[in-house]
Protein backbone atom coordinates (compact mmCIF):
# COMPACT_ATOMS: atom_id res chain seq x y z
CA UNK A 1 0.00 0.00 0.00
CA UNK A 2 1.50 3.68 -0.84
CA UNK A 3 2.59 5.69 2.04
CA UNK A 4 2.22 9.17 0.77
CA UNK A 5 4.89 10.32 3.89
CA UNK A 6 7.33 7.95 2.76
CA UNK A 7 7.04 8.42 -1.00
CA UNK A 8 7.33 12.38 -0.56
CA UNK A 9 10.14 11.97 1.93
CA UNK A 10 12.27 9.21 -0.67
CA UNK A 11 11.02 11.92 -3.18
CA UNK A 12 13.26 15.21 -1.25
CA UNK A 13 15.67 12.70 -0.66
CA UNK A 14 16.55 11.96 -3.82
CA UNK A 15 16.29 15.93 -5.03
CA UNK A 16 19.25 16.45 -2.35
CA UNK A 17 21.20 13.61 -3.79
CA UNK A 18 20.91 14.80 -7.30
CA UNK A 19 21.97 18.20 -5.99
CA UNK A 20 25.16 16.86 -4.54
CA UNK A 21 26.77 16.54 -8.49
CA UNK A 22 26.23 19.59 -8.89
CA UNK A 23 27.83 21.27 -5.37
CA UNK A 24 30.34 18.75 -6.46
CA UNK A 25 31.02 20.80 -9.55
CA UNK A 26 31.58 23.60 -7.61
CA UNK A 27 33.49 22.56 -5.48
CA UNK A 28 35.85 20.70 -7.86
CA UNK A 29 35.43 23.73 -9.72
CA UNK A 30 36.65 26.17 -7.12
CA UNK A 31 39.85 24.06 -6.27
CA UNK A 32 40.79 24.07 -9.83
CA UNK A 33 43.10 26.05 -11.59
CA UNK A 34 41.28 28.76 -13.70
CA UNK A 35 42.09 27.39 -17.44
CA UNK A 36 40.19 24.17 -16.13
CA UNK A 37 36.82 25.16 -14.55
CA UNK A 38 35.06 24.10 -17.02
CA UNK A 39 35.99 21.12 -18.16
CA UNK A 40 36.27 19.51 -14.26
CA UNK A 41 32.39 20.45 -14.25
CA UNK A 42 31.46 19.26 -16.78
CA UNK A 43 32.87 15.88 -16.59
CA UNK A 44 30.20 16.25 -13.22
CA UNK A 45 27.82 17.09 -15.36
CA UNK A 46 27.94 15.03 -17.98
CA UNK A 47 27.58 12.01 -15.33
CA UNK A 48 24.20 13.46 -14.57
CA UNK A 49 23.24 12.53 -18.18
CA UNK A 50 25.22 9.58 -19.42
CA UNK A 51 24.75 7.69 -16.09
CA UNK A 52 20.72 7.98 -15.97
CA UNK A 53 21.47 6.57 -19.57
CA UNK A 54 23.19 3.89 -18.98
CA UNK A 55 21.27 3.00 -15.28
CA UNK A 56 17.74 3.29 -17.93
CA UNK A 57 19.06 0.36 -20.03
CA UNK A 58 21.09 -1.98 -17.69
CA UNK A 59 22.34 -0.10 -14.69
CA UNK A 60 19.11 -0.73 -12.07
CA UNK A 61 18.68 -4.68 -13.79
CA UNK A 62 22.32 -5.35 -12.91
CA UNK A 63 22.48 -4.13 -9.27
CA UNK A 64 18.74 -4.52 -8.39
CA UNK A 65 17.35 -7.78 -10.44
CA UNK A 66 18.34 -11.01 -9.25
CA UNK A 67 21.81 -12.93 -8.72
CA UNK A 68 20.71 -13.16 -5.00
CA UNK A 69 23.63 -14.49 -3.21
CA UNK A 70 26.31 -13.19 -6.35
CA UNK A 71 28.46 -10.64 -7.80
CA UNK A 72 26.12 -9.03 -10.42
CA UNK A 73 22.25 -9.13 -10.92
CA UNK A 74 20.53 -10.14 -14.35
CA UNK A 75 18.46 -8.30 -17.11
CA UNK A 76 15.28 -8.73 -15.82
CA UNK A 77 15.16 -5.22 -15.68
CA UNK A 78 16.62 -3.82 -18.29
CA UNK A 79 14.45 -0.94 -19.68
CA UNK A 80 12.65 -0.68 -16.27
CA UNK A 81 10.86 -3.45 -17.21
CA UNK A 82 7.53 -4.11 -15.26
CA UNK A 83 8.72 -1.20 -13.25
CA UNK A 84 4.99 0.79 -13.40
CA UNK A 85 4.32 3.56 -11.23
CA UNK A 86 1.71 1.00 -8.94
CA UNK A 87 4.27 -1.16 -8.17
CA UNK A 88 5.83 -0.78 -4.45
CA UNK A 89 9.85 -1.33 -3.67
CA UNK A 90 9.34 -4.25 -1.27
CA UNK A 91 7.75 -3.36 1.71
CA UNK A 92 8.88 0.42 1.92
CA UNK A 93 5.48 2.10 1.29
CA UNK A 94 6.70 3.89 -2.06
CA UNK A 95 6.77 3.49 -5.74
CA UNK A 96 10.02 1.11 -7.53
CA UNK A 97 10.64 4.29 -9.02
CA UNK A 98 11.24 6.02 -6.23
CA UNK A 99 13.90 3.73 -5.39
CA UNK A 100 15.33 3.83 -9.37
CA UNK A 101 16.07 7.56 -9.05
CA UNK A 102 17.20 7.27 -5.50
CA UNK A 103 19.62 4.77 -6.53
CA UNK A 104 20.38 6.57 -9.74
CA UNK A 105 21.22 9.73 -8.28
CA UNK A 106 24.44 7.24 -5.99
CA UNK A 107 25.39 6.07 -9.31
CA UNK A 108 25.44 9.82 -10.70
CA UNK A 109 27.75 10.72 -8.37
CA UNK A 110 29.91 8.01 -7.50
CA UNK A 111 32.17 8.21 -10.81
CA UNK A 112 32.16 12.33 -10.94
CA UNK A 113 34.16 12.06 -7.53
CA UNK A 114 37.13 10.62 -9.11
CA UNK A 115 37.82 13.68 -11.44
CA UNK A 116 39.08 15.60 -9.13
CA UNK A 117 41.99 13.43 -8.59
CA UNK A 118 42.88 13.77 -12.43
CA UNK A 119 42.25 17.11 -13.04
CA UNK A 120 44.02 18.94 -15.74
CA UNK A 121 45.11 15.90 -17.16
CA UNK A 122 42.74 13.52 -19.10
CA UNK A 123 40.93 13.32 -22.57
CA UNK A 124 37.29 13.78 -22.77
CA UNK A 125 36.61 11.05 -24.70
CA UNK A 126 38.82 9.13 -22.72
CA UNK A 127 36.50 9.86 -19.49
CA UNK A 128 33.55 9.59 -21.80
CA UNK A 129 34.62 5.37 -22.08
CA UNK A 130 35.70 5.44 -18.44
CA UNK A 131 32.67 6.66 -16.90
CA UNK A 132 30.87 3.92 -18.87
CA UNK A 133 32.94 0.81 -18.22
CA UNK A 134 33.98 1.67 -14.44
CA UNK A 135 30.38 1.92 -13.62
CA UNK A 136 29.50 -1.78 -15.51
CA UNK A 137 32.84 -3.49 -14.05
CA UNK A 138 33.12 -1.71 -10.38
CA UNK A 139 30.54 0.28 -9.18
CA UNK A 140 27.44 -2.03 -10.63
CA UNK A 141 29.10 -5.12 -8.98
CA UNK A 142 29.29 -3.90 -5.47
CA UNK A 143 26.02 -2.21 -5.26
CA UNK A 144 24.26 -5.68 -6.48
CA UNK A 145 26.72 -7.18 -3.98
CA UNK A 146 26.04 -5.20 -1.02
CA UNK A 147 22.87 -2.97 -1.34
CA UNK A 148 21.55 -5.56 -3.74
CA UNK A 149 21.07 -8.93 -1.94
CA UNK A 150 24.47 -9.84 -3.34
CA UNK A 151 27.30 -12.16 -2.10
CA UNK A 152 28.39 -9.73 0.26
CA UNK A 153 25.48 -8.55 1.99
CA UNK A 154 24.67 -12.83 2.41
CA UNK A 155 28.00 -12.65 4.15
CA UNK A 156 26.50 -9.92 6.87
CA UNK A 157 28.73 -7.23 5.49
CA UNK A 158 26.64 -3.54 6.34
CA UNK A 159 27.31 -0.02 4.42
CA UNK A 160 24.49 2.26 5.41
CA UNK A 161 25.32 4.51 2.73
CA UNK A 162 27.93 4.13 0.85
CA UNK A 163 31.43 3.83 2.60
CA UNK A 164 32.26 1.07 0.78
CA UNK A 165 30.02 1.34 -2.52
CA UNK A 166 30.96 4.69 -2.75
CA UNK A 167 33.68 6.19 -1.28
CA UNK A 168 36.46 3.21 -0.76
CA UNK A 169 35.44 2.26 -4.97
CA UNK A 170 36.25 6.00 -5.91
CA UNK A 171 38.69 6.76 -4.00
CA UNK A 172 41.31 4.11 -4.56
CA UNK A 173 39.99 4.51 -8.38
CA UNK A 174 41.27 8.17 -8.09
CA UNK A 175 44.59 6.66 -6.70
CA UNK A 176 44.92 5.09 -9.71
CA UNK A 177 44.09 6.81 -12.58
CA UNK A 178 46.48 9.60 -10.31
CA UNK A 179 49.18 6.38 -10.75
CA UNK A 180 48.30 6.15 -14.62
CA UNK A 181 48.49 9.61 -15.63
CA UNK A 182 51.23 11.18 -13.52
CA UNK A 183 51.37 14.59 -12.85
CA UNK A 184 50.29 17.95 -13.58
CA UNK A 185 53.35 19.20 -15.94
CA UNK A 186 51.98 22.82 -15.53
CA UNK A 187 49.94 24.52 -12.56
CA UNK A 188 50.83 21.67 -10.14
CA UNK A 189 51.14 24.24 -7.66
CA UNK A 190 48.31 26.49 -8.46
CA UNK A 191 45.70 27.46 -5.72
CA UNK A 192 42.31 27.64 -6.01
CA UNK A 193 40.87 29.78 -8.18
CA UNK A 194 37.72 30.60 -6.32
CA UNK A 195 37.16 29.63 -2.51
CA UNK A 196 33.72 31.17 -2.76
CA UNK A 197 32.53 28.99 -5.47
CA UNK A 198 34.23 26.08 -3.52
CA UNK A 199 32.12 27.06 -0.52
CA UNK A 200 28.75 26.94 -2.71
CA UNK A 201 29.67 23.41 -3.36
CA UNK A 202 30.45 22.44 0.03
CA UNK A 203 27.18 24.12 0.90
CA UNK A 204 25.58 22.21 -1.28
CA UNK A 205 27.21 18.96 -0.75
CA UNK A 206 26.83 18.89 2.95
CA UNK A 207 23.17 20.14 2.37
CA UNK A 208 22.74 16.84 -0.09
CA UNK A 209 24.22 14.81 2.23
CA UNK A 210 21.24 14.76 4.26
CA UNK A 211 19.41 12.84 1.84
CA UNK A 212 22.53 10.87 1.12
CA UNK A 213 22.60 9.37 4.62
CA UNK A 214 19.15 9.77 5.71
CA UNK A 215 17.54 8.70 2.87
CA UNK A 216 19.32 5.33 2.90
CA UNK A 217 17.58 4.00 5.86
CA UNK A 218 14.16 4.00 2.96
CA UNK A 219 12.19 4.68 6.11
CA UNK A 220 11.05 8.03 7.82
CA UNK A 221 11.15 6.69 11.66
CA UNK A 222 13.65 7.31 14.53
CA UNK A 223 16.74 6.45 12.41
CA UNK A 224 16.06 8.51 9.24
CA UNK A 225 16.31 10.97 12.40
CA UNK A 226 19.46 9.68 13.73
CA UNK A 227 21.40 8.98 10.48
CA UNK A 228 20.29 12.96 9.64
CA UNK A 229 22.01 14.38 12.92
CA UNK A 230 24.84 11.90 12.79
CA UNK A 231 26.20 13.19 9.30
CA UNK A 232 25.46 16.81 10.27
CA UNK A 233 27.65 16.06 13.62
CA UNK A 234 30.58 14.47 11.91
CA UNK A 235 31.04 16.89 9.56
CA UNK A 236 30.94 19.60 12.09
CA UNK A 237 33.81 17.94 14.10
CA UNK A 238 35.26 17.05 11.59
CA UNK A 239 35.50 20.55 10.07
CA UNK A 240 36.64 22.10 13.68
CA UNK A 241 38.93 19.46 14.15
CA UNK A 242 41.20 19.98 10.57
CA UNK A 243 40.66 23.73 11.11
CA UNK A 244 42.58 23.19 14.52
CA UNK A 245 45.15 20.95 13.27
CA UNK A 246 45.83 23.34 10.03
CA UNK A 247 45.65 26.43 12.84
CA UNK A 248 48.21 25.03 15.23
CA UNK A 249 50.65 24.10 12.00
CA UNK A 250 50.20 27.17 9.51
CA UNK A 251 49.35 29.60 12.30
CA UNK A 252 46.39 30.13 10.57
CA UNK A 253 42.58 29.45 10.49
CA UNK A 254 42.12 28.04 6.67
CA UNK A 255 38.59 28.28 4.89
CA UNK A 256 39.48 25.50 2.65
CA UNK A 257 40.83 23.43 5.15
CA UNK A 258 37.58 23.74 7.17
CA UNK A 259 35.12 22.74 4.27
CA UNK A 260 37.55 20.19 3.09
CA UNK A 261 37.51 18.98 6.89
CA UNK A 262 33.56 18.81 6.25
CA UNK A 263 33.97 16.45 3.63
CA UNK A 264 35.91 14.20 5.05
CA UNK A 265 33.80 13.76 8.03
CA UNK A 266 30.34 13.34 5.78
CA UNK A 267 32.37 10.95 4.06
CA UNK A 268 33.49 9.35 7.27
CA UNK A 269 30.23 9.24 9.05
CA UNK A 270 28.43 7.75 5.85
CA UNK A 271 29.06 4.06 6.07
CA UNK A 272 27.78 3.63 9.91
CA UNK A 273 25.22 6.87 9.66
CA UNK A 274 22.08 5.16 11.41
CA UNK A 275 24.23 2.43 12.71
CA UNK A 276 25.88 4.40 15.58
CA UNK A 277 24.98 7.09 18.52
CA UNK A 278 25.56 11.04 18.08
CA UNK A 279 28.54 10.65 20.56
CA UNK A 280 30.11 8.06 18.31
CA UNK A 281 29.01 9.99 15.44
CA UNK A 282 31.56 13.00 16.89
CA UNK A 283 34.03 10.89 17.80
CA UNK A 284 34.29 9.53 14.25
CA UNK A 285 33.91 13.17 12.84
CA UNK A 286 37.23 13.80 15.01
CA UNK A 287 38.90 10.78 14.03
CA UNK A 288 38.16 11.03 10.59
CA UNK A 289 39.41 14.12 9.87
CA UNK A 290 42.30 13.51 11.26
CA UNK A 291 43.26 10.31 9.52
CA UNK A 292 42.24 12.37 5.97
CA UNK A 293 44.80 14.97 7.18
CA UNK A 294 47.37 12.34 7.71
CA UNK A 295 46.27 10.92 4.07
CA UNK A 296 46.81 14.12 2.27
CA UNK A 297 50.17 14.93 4.34
CA UNK A 298 51.22 11.68 2.91
CA UNK A 299 49.99 12.24 -0.25
CA UNK A 300 51.84 15.34 -0.45
CA UNK A 301 55.03 14.12 0.90
CA UNK A 302 54.88 11.32 -1.60
CA UNK A 303 54.07 13.47 -4.62
CA UNK A 304 51.44 11.97 -5.34
CA UNK A 305 49.79 14.80 -7.80
CA UNK A 306 45.89 13.65 -6.69
CA UNK A 307 44.36 17.37 -7.37
CA UNK A 308 42.21 17.71 -5.19
CA UNK A 309 42.67 15.11 -2.82
CA UNK A 310 39.86 12.64 -3.50
CA UNK A 311 42.26 9.57 -2.15
CA UNK A 312 42.21 11.12 1.02
CA UNK A 313 39.17 12.41 1.95
CA UNK A 314 36.80 10.49 -0.04
CA UNK A 315 38.79 7.27 -0.23
CA UNK A 316 40.25 6.75 3.59
CA UNK A 317 37.05 8.39 4.84
CA UNK A 318 35.22 5.66 3.52
CA UNK A 319 37.70 2.73 4.88
CA UNK A 320 38.28 4.63 8.10
CA UNK A 321 34.14 5.38 8.57
CA UNK A 322 34.09 1.58 7.46
CA UNK A 323 36.29 0.14 9.97
CA UNK A 324 35.02 2.25 12.88
CA UNK A 325 31.60 0.52 11.87
CA UNK A 326 32.48 -2.76 12.63
CA UNK A 327 34.05 -1.35 16.09
CA UNK A 328 31.25 0.80 17.14
CA UNK A 329 28.14 -0.91 15.30
CA UNK A 330 25.22 -1.27 18.15
CA UNK A 331 22.44 -3.15 18.01
CA UNK A 332 20.91 -0.86 20.85
CA UNK A 333 20.74 1.82 18.30
CA UNK A 334 20.08 0.12 15.26
CA UNK A 335 18.14 -3.43 16.32
CA UNK A 336 18.53 -3.74 12.45
CA UNK A 337 21.65 -3.43 12.36
CA UNK A 338 24.71 -5.70 13.93
CA UNK A 339 27.25 -5.24 17.46
CA UNK A 340 30.53 -3.72 16.58
CA UNK A 341 34.19 -4.87 17.96
CA UNK A 342 33.47 -3.43 21.17
CA UNK A 343 29.84 -5.17 21.57
CA UNK A 344 31.33 -8.79 21.27
CA UNK A 345 31.08 -8.82 17.45
CA UNK A 346 34.86 -9.84 16.45
CA UNK A 347 33.84 -11.79 13.18
CA UNK A 348 31.97 -8.36 11.89
CA UNK A 349 34.58 -6.14 12.51
CA UNK A 350 36.73 -8.21 10.73
CA UNK A 351 34.45 -8.90 7.99
CA UNK A 352 34.43 -5.30 7.39
CA UNK A 353 37.96 -4.81 7.93
CA UNK A 354 38.64 -7.13 4.60
CA UNK A 355 35.61 -6.17 2.89
CA UNK A 356 36.92 -2.44 2.72
CA UNK A 357 40.35 -3.70 2.06
CA UNK A 358 39.75 -6.34 -0.65
CA UNK A 359 37.37 -3.52 -2.23
CA UNK A 360 39.72 -0.72 -2.43
CA UNK A 361 42.49 -3.13 -4.16
CA UNK A 362 39.75 -4.02 -6.96
CA UNK A 363 38.90 -1.02 -7.29
CA UNK A 364 42.95 0.65 -7.41
CA UNK A 365 43.49 -2.42 -9.92
CA UNK A 366 40.94 -2.88 -12.59
CA UNK A 367 40.90 1.22 -12.81
CA UNK A 368 45.00 1.07 -13.43
CA UNK A 369 44.01 -2.00 -15.95
CA UNK A 370 40.98 -0.19 -17.83
CA UNK A 371 42.91 2.84 -18.55
CA UNK A 372 45.76 0.87 -19.91
CA UNK A 373 42.67 -0.64 -22.25
CA UNK A 374 41.20 2.53 -23.14
CA UNK A 375 44.93 4.42 -23.74
CA UNK A 376 44.95 1.60 -26.57
CA UNK A 377 41.34 2.95 -28.15
CA UNK A 378 42.10 6.70 -27.52
CA UNK A 379 44.79 8.48 -26.13
CA UNK A 380 43.94 9.21 -21.96
CA UNK A 381 46.33 11.56 -21.51
CA UNK A 382 46.28 15.33 -22.78
CA UNK A 383 49.15 16.49 -24.57
CA UNK A 384 51.79 18.92 -22.83
CA UNK A 385 50.52 21.77 -24.81
CA UNK A 386 46.85 21.12 -24.41
CA UNK A 387 47.73 21.17 -20.46
CA UNK A 388 49.58 24.75 -20.68
CA UNK A 389 46.32 26.02 -22.58
CA UNK A 390 43.90 24.32 -20.53
CA UNK A 391 41.08 22.33 -20.74
CA UNK A 392 38.61 24.21 -21.38
CA UNK A 393 40.19 26.13 -24.69
CA UNK A 394 41.60 23.10 -25.99
CA UNK A 395 39.23 20.67 -25.12
CA UNK A 396 35.95 22.47 -24.99
CA UNK A 397 36.60 25.84 -26.62
CA UNK A 398 34.45 27.81 -23.77
CA UNK A 399 36.20 29.58 -20.92
CA UNK A 400 34.64 30.59 -17.39
CA UNK A 401 36.36 34.15 -17.85
CA UNK A 402 36.87 36.76 -20.21
CA UNK A 403 40.46 36.43 -19.47
CA UNK A 404 42.74 34.10 -17.62
CA UNK A 405 45.59 35.03 -16.29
Amino acid sequence: MLNTGSTGFMLLATSLVMLMTPGLAFFYGGLSCRRNILGIMMQSFVSMGLTTVLWFFIGYSLCFSGGEGAIIGNLDKMFLHGITPTVMFKNSGFPELVFVAYQMMFAIITPALITGAFANRITFKAYIIFLVVWQLFVYYPFVHMVWGGGLLAEMGIIDFAGGIVVHATAGFAALASVFFVGSRKYNKSSKPNSIPLMAIGTALLWFGWYGFNAGSELNVDGITALAFLNSDVAASFAAITWMIIEWSRERKPKFVGLMTGAVAGLATITPAAGLVSVPVAALMGILGSVVCYLAVHIKNRMEWDDALDVWGVHGIGGVTGTILLGVFASTAINPAGVDGLIYGGTAFFIKEVAVVASTSIYAFVFTYIMLMLINVITPVKVSDEEQLVGLDISMHGECAYDTIH
